[in-house]
């Protein structure tokens, strides 16, 4: 069937949904569309094109990613078409095009390149042609002719990318896919086996990032710490950070989503000489008891995880602890929970999130009984954030009276003469923010760093005074204006 032409230089809605490695997809695919003329607009009713960059990890994310769905398909009229690209088209492809039919298209998470074509004006593909270029897959990663296919995709220094971060940080997307078989995990078939990008063309973006005015440089994948090790590359980590520590016009480079098995003694090394990178360590631990570690398939246990959190912060004096943990996963029982509990008040974490188990189709976990009642799961996650915010907030109090260096991010969303700045501790979107007070907001601007004093807390937040203010750098409009965001934290 042939689509109504687009216009010469379409309007484009995009909502990213998720995680910054979905964000980075998204950042990817925009650049590649405004490359070809494809302009931003901030309503989807105002578009000729709606793009909805999609989340699948747990239920709580398929759910907001099909009621985003949903919600944008009712713009569909006059021409307009809806594509559907990420996690959620890569496991549900043949599904959404059957319940959904509002859909023009669905490319999955490796057919990120596909994006341009997918819309081209005098393409348009209807259903049938699409299917001959892009095999269709089934949620179980099977293509409809049974050859099994996982994606492959990552993109390089030199791919088109619009960022959507504030132009002051951004997301550099160092791998791509995951080779563990964590058994809550859907993640390895979602976006295949893990695969390296080439340091040189890491460093290539992260120059290039820093002329455009980019300060902090994060770092992602699913396994940071296994960078380079799926290429026979090992220490190749610590050599990118080294690297990266001279690139000029950086002044922060931060770690995410590290793991217990592979953070090696050269990394921290790194760490604690090199100035520009953060003593920020993101370990996802997912849980302490021995019993349910082992249940989910991850290579741990409570007395290795102390021992390596302990020469943590040997190597690298003050660093800032965050993790993550699934609460209510199939056998834990309260004993469980009790180790749990015991556990984080034993360590001290900086930062902490807590997920209640998703049983998820496709999983090892799937063949276990969900056997925690959903009430339960709430309650532990609950009670571990409440013994979490109690120890964070003895922690700030501590803080008051301490001189600082913050980085400014911006007015608070809460009120526009509020300045919100962050710590080295501090990443952006999941951790707490130092709220600037006895200031004049016009003398600060979004990427400066600047001298405070810790004057109160606020729980999980903490109340800082300038020191001393340099003259702001100019202000310049926001890039990505037109770009939306949900985000879903990674487990």
């Amino acid at each position: 069937m042939q689509k109504t032409a687009l216009s010469a230089n379409p309007s484009l809605y995009l909502l990213s949904l998720g995680c910054p490695k979905n964000r980075v997809d998204s950042e990817v695919m925009l650049g590649s569309l405004l490359n070809e003329g494809y302009r931003l607009v901030d309503e989807p009713e105002e578009a000729e094109v709606i793009l909805i960059n999609s989340c699948a990890f747990i239920g709580e994310a398929k759910q907001e990613s099909i009621d985003a769905i949903l919600e944008m398909a009712q713009y569909k009229r006059d021409g307009k078409r809806l594509v559907v690209t990420g996690c959620l088209a890569e496991r549900y492809r043949d599904e959404l095009k059957a319940q959904i039919p509002e859909i023009d298209a669905v490319l999955g998470t490796g057919e990120v390149p596909e994006i341009v074509a997918a819309l081209a004006p005098t393409g348009h593909r209807d259903t049938e042609t699409q299917s001959q270029s892009i095999p269709l897959l089934r949620a179980n990663g099977t293509a409809l002719t049974g050859e099994s296919r996982l994606p492959t995709y990552i993109y390089d220094a030199e791919t088109p990318r619009l960022l959507a971060t504030p132009r002051h940080y951004a997301y550099v997307k160092i791998a791509e896919g995951c080779d563990y078989k964590c058994a809550f995990c859907i993640i390895p078939t979602l976006r295949g086996n893990y695969r390296s990008r080439p340091a040189d063309s890491i460093v290539r973006e992260a120059r290039a990032l820093a002329a455009r005015g980019v300060k902090e440089l994060l770092l992602i994948s699913q396994d940071t710490s296994f960078y380079g090790i799926d290429r026979g590359e090992r220490g190749a980590l610590a050599r990118l950070l080294r690297e990266l520590n001279t690139v000029e016009g950086l002044e922060w480079i931060r770690m995410l989503y590290l793991y217990p098995t592979t953070i090696g003694d050269d990394v921290l090394e790194a760490m604690a000489d090199c100035e520009k990178v953060c003593t920020y360590i993101d370990l996802p631990l997912q849980h302490a008891s021995d019993d349910v570690l082992k249940r989910m398939k991850r290579p741990g246990t409570r007395a290795g995880y102390e021992r390596l959190l302990d020469r943590i912060r040997t190597r690298v004096p003050g660093v800032t602890l965050r993790t993550t943990f699934i609460v209510g996963f199939p056998g834990e029982t309260e004993e469980d929970f009790v180790q749990l509990k015991n556990f984080v008040k034993a360590v001290g974490f900086d930062h902490v999130g807590v997920f209640t188990y998703s049983h998820e189709e496709g999983t090892a976990a799937h063949g276990l009984e969900d056997n925690v009642p959903a009430k339960v799961k709430k309650q532990r996650q609950s009670a571990l954030m409440a013994l979490q915010k109690r120890i964070v907030s003895k922690a700030q109090q501590l803080r008051v009276g301490q001189q600082v260096r913050l980085l400014i991010d911006g007015p608070s969303s809460d009120h526009e003469l509020v300045l919100r700045a962050r710590l080295e501790g501090h990443a952006p979107d999941i951790d707490p923010v130092v709220y600037l007070t006895d200031c004049d907001p016009s003398e600060f601007t979004a990427g400066q760093f600047i001298h405070a004093e810790i004057v109160g807390s606020l729980d999980y937040d903490l109340l800082a005074s300038p020191l001393n203010v340099a003259s702001p750098a100019t202000r310049q409009a926001d890039p990505a204006k037109g770009f939306a965001e949900r985000r879903i934290p990674s487990v």
